[in-house]
């Protein structure tokens, strides 16, 4: 169910869009698909980068619809994500300890746990907000 609470921040978008020709920014946004695209094709070679300067407004607005608000915030899990990501201190955060110490003690289940949750995190963060 969508909110129009202000789940996502502008200012963490543009920040991740300093390294945006790795998609991290589109991720962030609940793009998962075009930010695996820019990460393969570094931000499709910067054109697709440069363009996405102007489109994070609107891409904030999306996902400011798009995901449930609640408790648990999305700027804060996704920094932990990309800073914390491979000790699992993300999913800890969202209350989910079991795979957050099995995170902890595998390296994100030896990276692949790291990656599915940048594909899911929001959606994740949208159901817990949701209960």
């Amino acid at each position: 169910m969508a909110q129009t609470g202000d789940t996502h921040s502008k200012t963490i978008g543009y920040l991740l869009w300093i390294f945006g020709f790795t998609g991290s920014h589109r991720f962030y946004y609940g793009k998962p698909i075009t930010g695996t695209l820019w990460f393969f094709t570094l931000g499709l070679l910067g054109i697709g980068w440069l363009i996405d300067l102007f489109l994070i407004p609107s891409m904030d607005r999306e996902a400011d619809f798009r995901f449930q608000s609640g408790p648990i915030n999305y700027s804060v899990a996704w920094i932990l994500l990309t800073f914390l990501g491979l000790f699992g201190v993300h999913r800890m955060y969202m209350g989910k300890w079991l795979t957050g110490i099995l995170y902890l003690l595998s390296a994100g289940l030896l990276g692949l746990g790291y990656l599915y949750d940048y594909w899911t995190l929001n959606d994740q963060i949208a159901e817990l907000n949701g209960k």
